[in-house]
């Protein structure tokens, strides 16, 4: 048995800014992908996922409960399945920023959603906030709390463009160019993020009333930015507002940010050969970049692995 596939995604702009109602743009990455299946002779890491669903199982029946009004599923059979060993077969790697949570999250409510919304219908604002709200509480089993956004992006293989907490839409984004020289780039940190301490350190930051005005001010400005001009293809304005957005980052989240690459971020920043922000929530994972001439890059970062995740 196997389910169909779900995606990984990538959060192009707007981790942590979402929390605090900035922009944010999300895409699929379809080099990753996961999708439930049963095996006659589970590996281990098969077996791992199995237990894992078992007790998500139980936390699904309790949600069931708590949000009679806003979902059910065919917990009945989804318990028959993992008790004849179903697990999530993926590729995606977990605490790398891109969605491995999401993409089973998807996959689940795909398979055993009761009146389930799907893709090919007429997808309204509230049908997508529905989705949103649905797969946030789905998700928080595996983070504490979640957004909803990997999975709703993993759901619909679709660009989601968050435009505020309330206010979120299916986009596209401007086609690629295979011949042009700039890029958006993965760096692969080589350590594993864990998503909930990271969440953690910037809600205790938020605390501080400077770090709240600099979100404000400058971070959310600049993501919104970066947002606008990506989407409009305008790449002269998005390069300018990248750097004062990777500033920001690097002054201000060095927690978030692996510090064996501190000094590449700042390298990017003064020689102008990329830029470097952060892919989800940090603290390890894949790191972003984003280049103007990816020749230039790969030269300056030389040594690192760099997957191209869009070409313009």
């Amino acid at each position: 048995m196997k389910g169909p596939l779900f995606y990984s995604k990538i959060l192009l702009f707007g981790e942590y800014g979402i929390i605090k109602d900035s922009k944010g743009l999300s895409i699929p990455y379809n080099f990753f992908k996961g999708a439930l299946k049963t095996d006659q002779n589970p590996a281990p890491s098969a077996k791992q996922s199995n237990e894992g669903l078992k007790a998500f199982v139980g936390y699904l029946r309790e949600l069931e409960k708590k949000e009679k009004n806003l979902v059910s599923f065919d917990l009945e059979v989804m318990e028959r399945d993992v008790n004849q060993g179903m697990y999530f077969d993926s590729s995606i790697p977990q605490g790398y920023g891109i969605g491995s949570s999401g993409a089973l999250v998807a996959a689940i409510y795909d398979k055993y959603a009761n009146n389930k919304i799907t893709v090919l219908e007429n997808l309204t604002r509230e049908k997508l906030l529905k989705l949103k709200t649905i797969f946030g509480l789905m998700e928080s089993f595996f983070h504490g709390k979640s957004s909803g956004l990997d999975p709703l992006n993993s759901y619909l293989s679709l660009p989601i463009l968050i435009n505020s907490k309330d206010n979120i839409e299916s986009t596209s984004i401007p086609s690629q160019n295979t011949e042009g020289k700039g890029a958006v780039f993965l760096l692969d940190s080589g350590i594993t993020g864990e998503t909930a301490p990271m969440v953690q350190i910037f809600m205790e930051k938020m605390k501080q009333e400077g770090f709240r005005n600099m979100i404000k001010d400058q971070f959310v400005k600049h993501t919104d930015a970066c947002v606008e001009d990506f989407l409009n293809g305008n790449m002269k304005s998005l390069f300018g507002n990248l750097k004062q957005l990777s500033h920001v980052v690097l002054d201000h989240f060095k927690p978030m940010i692996p510090s064996k690459f501190h000094k590449l971020w700042q390298q990017g920043i003064e020689t102008n050969d990329y830029y470097l922000k952060l892919c989800g929530s940090g603290g390890g994972g894949y790191i972003l970049g984003f280049t103007q001439d990816l020749d230039k890059a790969k030269k300056a970062l030389k040594g690192y692995n760099l997957e191209v995740v869009y070409n313009f």
